[in-house]
């Protein structure tokens, strides 16, 4: 009985032209967002490879050089393209996609999309996960508002009662005839975003996708379970889409934008001039690698020439000044790594208000999810800057001990081979795997499932009511 009342819901929505051609508008849509975001990736990565070939070139072509000048001369690290960024593009658009590695700072990530756009671009752009999230749902409240309220105001559903239907069967026979549409059209959807990752990535890890798509079907069901539900529980369709229409407002825009507002008021980041200011504070506290006569350089002189039983610097099995680089180098290392640690201490701070606050919108765990199997969230941006940051403190380490094993006190004009420049190796960054990806979405998969039960919950409910 329940695919009976099903089938006649779907073969009323197929009738209704209505659905078909919103279906027909979602596929074009779709299909132009996906062609945009191959371009724009594909563009990207000609980009990426481009420079990061001719960074490692003007590397390895500097000659015979002074590595701490070669240190001070930099190189770039470059993030790579992720395949689901045509999926979901995430905040990339404001994180950067290089990051400047030279002596005795730590930079900050470069080239931000969203600073070469004009103003319009913070009306947003058509992407797949804009449709996925904002669009299908808005859809399912358009089909399902009126899906039992019209059975009421046409005095079917006493008829239909009358034949032995339970109410629990009807309710879930309409359930289910609004969501097989749905899930097909998503099909179609991640169909076209298989085809485009095919044609950038044939080595992608398909078990990402799969997940994606699962999450977006769940979302579906949960959007579909609450839109019936209230058709259930309203006396005419008006009434139950304007409550739907409330709810998609709130769950999809307020929400999240309440909780972008509050986190920031109530876990605020420091201003870049703080950041830096306290930064430069830590840093004046310890070894300048540059000042002899500071007074941590001071101290390190004297320890080092008790250790070696010296009483002079000249008498040392290695050049001081670049070891004094060296430790200055560790203690400024260690100085970004506290201040960096504090940033994302608050990140963390803020993440964990989002988790809080998405049990009251299905839309924030799925948006979180989607952007973290797609790596394109703050967290990947994160693990990226700190892998740069690694590379940063290890190509220092190669150079500063290259110059003091290899020269003397003073001997500024020593030159290194060119072999040396080899030695560093080209950065490298791996997304993490999908084991790892679910584990740090535990809590995201806990409130999803719990919106899920929710929804059975409410239609179980409503399903009481008719």
């Amino acid at each position: 009985m329940i695919f009976y009342i099903a089938k006649k819901e779907m073969k009323e929505i197929r009738r209704s032209k209505s659905f078909l051609w919103m279906a027909v508008i979602i596929v074009l849509m779709g299909g132009s967002s996906f062609f945009l975001s191959y371009n724009h990736y594909t563009d990207k990565e000609e980009q990426r490879e481009l420079a990061r070939v001719g960074e490692r070139e003007r590397w390895l072509g500097q000659g015979s050089k002074n590595p701490h000048s070669a240190a001070h001369y930099g190189t770039y690290a470059f993030k790579p393209n992720s395949a689901l960024s045509l999926v979901d593009p995430g905040v990339e658009k404001f994180t950067g996609v290089s990051v400047f590695l030279e002596s005795h700072a730590r930079n900050e990530a470069e080239q931000v999309a969203a600073a070469d756009q004009t103003g319009l671009s913070r009306f947003g752009d058509i992407t797949p996960d804009f449709i996925l999230l904002f669009i299908i749902p808005l859809i399912i409240i358009i089909m399902s508002h009126q899906t039992i309220t019209r059975e009421r105001q046409a005095q079917t559903l006493r008829l239909i009662k009358m034949q032995g239907v339970s109410n629990f069967q009807f309710i879930v026979g309409k359930w289910l005839g609004n969501y097989l549409p749905i899930v097909v059209l998503s099909t179609i959807i991640f169909v076209l975003a298989t085809l485009t990752i095919t044609l950038v990535n044939a080595t992608f890890d398909w078990s990402f996708i799969v997940a994606m798509a699962v999450i977006y079907l769940v979302y579906f069901a949960i959007i579909t379970s609450i839109s019936v539900s209230i058709s259930a529980l309203s006396k005419n369709s008006g009434i139950s889409l304007v409550v739907l229409l409330v709810f998609w407002i709130v769950s999809c825009l307020a929400i999240p934008k309440i909780a972008s507002s509050y986190t920031n008021g109530e876990y605020p980041y420091p201003s870049r001039q703080q950041f830096q200011n306290a930064v430069a504070e830590d840093k004046s506290k310890g070894i300048d690698g540059h000042d002899p006569w500071n007074e941590a350089s001071k101290k390190l002189e004297q320890e080092t020439l008790q250790t070696y039983q010296v009483s002079s610097l000249e008498e040392l099995p290695f050049n001081f000044d670049a070891y004094r680089m060296q430790k200055g180098e560790e203690h400024e290392a260690q100085v970004y790594y506290k201040h960096y640690e504090n940033l994302k201490a608050v990140y963390k701070q803020q993440s964990e208000v989002y988790r809080r606050l998405a049990v009251f919108s299905p839309f924030l765990p799925v948006r979180f999810m989607s952007m973290s199997l797609a790596h394109t969230d703050y967290s990947t941006h994160w693990n990226f800057t700190d892998e740069a940051e690694k590379h940063r403190i290890e190509m220092q380490r190669i150079l500063n001990t290259n110059f003091a094993e290899n020269s003397k006190l003073g001997e500024w004009s020593y030159r290194a081979d060119e072999s040396l420049l080899a030695e560093i190796p080209e950065f490298e960054f791996e997304f993490p795997g999908f084991s790892e990806t679910i584990q740090e979405n535990r809590s995201n998969i806990f409130v999803l499932a719990l919106w899920s039960m929710a929804s059975i919950g409410f239609l179980f409910i409503a399903s009481t009511r008719l």
